[in-house]
């Protein structure tokens, strides 16, 4: 654990120290309450259904932005290597680089707590407990996309390709629940399964079921199992 928290603490400081974490944040917060401040204005009416529902599209360039430069970036530049004459393993570079990255779009997410605090001034009724689900929902999203975008960084020195990789892998997931009606029928209940947007509907509902956790589950753990045994490819070559 103590390896895990030194990458975790590294990544960290590299994030914040550089000017990409900042304006990827306030992008990322700008286009969300956009949308919910101009129904809030027009119509006097907004909820945090909208930032719910939008969240996921902008996490499909935001969480690529942030994950693009975690491994390609040291390969390009040849600082992996010197991680590795340390005495730490590839699960660990890969957990706290992982975590590091959940952290910043964490944080992210809770400047976004500013619209609640605007509904509850406006004297506009909240459900707690939808609340609660609906962040968590985006926050085991997040990871789930850090997971990919981390794989996608892996496989490349190059960030802009690990941009678009990683992208385009989250693009299929995201995309997937929306083509049902293009699918045929003996494959639709497999293809709603896989679809991501599927999963989380439910836990955003406050329907907290293992099958979805187990999902998610299983796609973190998949892609940065995977995202491991490629750093332990270059050792064999």
């Amino acid at each position: 654990m103590t390896n895990i928290g030194t990458i975790y603490k590294k990544e960290i400081l590299s994030f914040f120290n550089s000017p990409v974490a900042y304006i990827t944040i306030i992008v990322f917060l700008l286009i969300n309450s956009w949308f919910f401040t101009s129904t809030f204005f027009l119509i006097n009416q907004s909820d945090l259904r909208q930032l719910f529902s939008l969240a996921p599209l902008t996490f499909l360039f935001f969480v690529p932005a942030i994950t693009m430069s975690l491994v390609a970036k040291e390969k390009n530049d040849g600082t992996l290597e010197f991680l590795t004459t340390m005495p730490i393993s590839d699960t660990e570079i890969i957990v706290g680089k992982f975590l590091s990255a959940v952290s910043l779009l964490s944080t992210a997410l809770l400047f976004t707590l500013i619209h609640f605090l605007t509904l509850m001034i406006v004297g506009t009724n909240i459900d707690i407990g939808s609340l609660i689900s609906g962040y968590l929902g985006l926050i085991i999203l997040g990871a789930a996309y850090t997971s990919i975008g981390i794989f996608a960084s892996t496989i490349t020195e190059n960030q802009i390709t690990s941009f678009i990789i990683s992208f385009l892998i989250i693009f299929i997931f995201f995309i997937l629940n929306k083509i049902l009606i293009l699918v045929p029928d003996f494959l639709t209940s497999i293809i709603q399964y896989i679809s991501i947007d599927y999963h989380l509907s439910n836990i955003s509902k406050g329907v907290i079921d293992t099958r979805n956790i187990i999902y998610f589950g299983s796609i973190i753990t998949f892609f940065l199992m995977l995202s491991t045994r490629i750093l332990e490819m270059r050792k064999w070559r």
